[in-house]
């Protein structure tokens, strides 16, 4: 899974810092807004990745005394972080060009490099994005269908959903661009320019919002999705030793790492080698079944 996430991340610092490097080239000749906005978008982005990876590096740390789950947290918590720089960053920068934009506008007399350069960056965040949904589809083989946002919201693998979001909002971005540059220029008005990098920016904070909500949850603690908890109330009820069992209770330290608590009423008449048995036998059973459970925590109310 990590290695997955690192393709899509590398994916997408590679074509984030070539196609900042070329807005930057095209704004400073074009003069355009849009372009400095969406230059400073692909910048911020490519520091993203950065930290993601950072992240998913730290996440594989040993447990220690001070962190006794080990720190699969780690990817949740440069998650959020990414979230308010493409917040303060991204989309604050944009918004703040495109004011200045309008304050005093300008109608770039060739705007060649602007169209050379969006074309180009399309192509590019096109393909990071295709290879970022590819990784993420594979990651949630075997999961309910749905649409990419809900997929985005019942997945615990913020590394990859990150970049996809980033990517989204850069081809979205991308698009408003282009089409700030042609109406500016077609209409010979330079407040269209303006306009777009503001737009951008609302994109950009929508889509931090989004993205620190999904963070935000995942750091505080969410639970395993509905099929592993069916999964684990097969593998106890049917085991025959078993009288009855409580709710279980889950929670991610990382997109492969899941603990759970149970509580299991085994039948009175075993013997006590014989539970102990059979609650180590389960253990066993359900991190062989359920790879992504790693920790498990049987508690009995019987006396042992």
């Amino acid at each position: 899974m990590a290695g997955n996430s690192n393709i899509a991340i590398f994916g997408a610092i590679g074509a984030n810092f070539l196609i900042a490097v070329s807005k930057f080239t095209a704004s400073f000749f074009t003069g355009s807004s849009a372009m400095m906005a969406e230059g400073i978008h692909s910048l911020v982005d490519t520091g993203n990745g950065f930290l993601l990876l950072l992240g998913i590096k730290r996440s594989k740390r040993k447990p220690t005394k001070q962190h006794p789950f080990g720190y699969g947290k780690e990817v949740y918590f440069w998650s959020f972080v990414v979230s308010i720089l493409i917040f303060a960053l991204g989309g604050g920068f944009a918004i703040y060009e495109g004011i200045h934009a309008l304050e005093a506008p300008e109608v770039a007399e060739d705007p060649t490099w602007n169209y050379a350069v969006l074309i180009a960056a399309l192509l590019f965040e096109g393909t990071a994005l295709v290879l970022a949904l590819k990784t993420f589809n594979k990651s949630r083989a075997g999961a309910k269908t749905g649409n990419l946002i809900t997929k985005i919201t019942q997945s615990k693998d913020a590394a990859t959903f990150a970049v996809i979001i980033e990517d989204t909002a850069a081809v979205i971005g991308l698009a408003v661009a282009l089409i700030g540059v042609f109406l500016s220029q077609t209409l010979n008005n330079p407040y269209c320019d303006g306009i777009a990098s503001i737009i951008i920016g609302c994109i950009l904070l929508f889509v931090a919002t989004f993205l620190a909500k999904e963070s935000k949850g995942l750091l505080l603690g969410e639970s395993a999705q509905p099929e592993i908890l069916i999964k684990v109330e097969d593998i106890l009820n049917n085991n025959p030793k078993v009288k009855e069992i409580g709710l279980p209770q889950t929670m991610h330290f990382g997109p492969e790492s899941i603990l759970l608590i149970v509580e299991v009423d085994l039948y009175d008449d075993l013997e006590l080698l014989d539970a102990e048995n059979t609650l180590q036998s389960l253990r066993e059973k359900i991190k062989t079944e359920i790879p992504k459970i790693n920790k498990v925590y049987l508690q009995t109310t019987n006396k042992l």
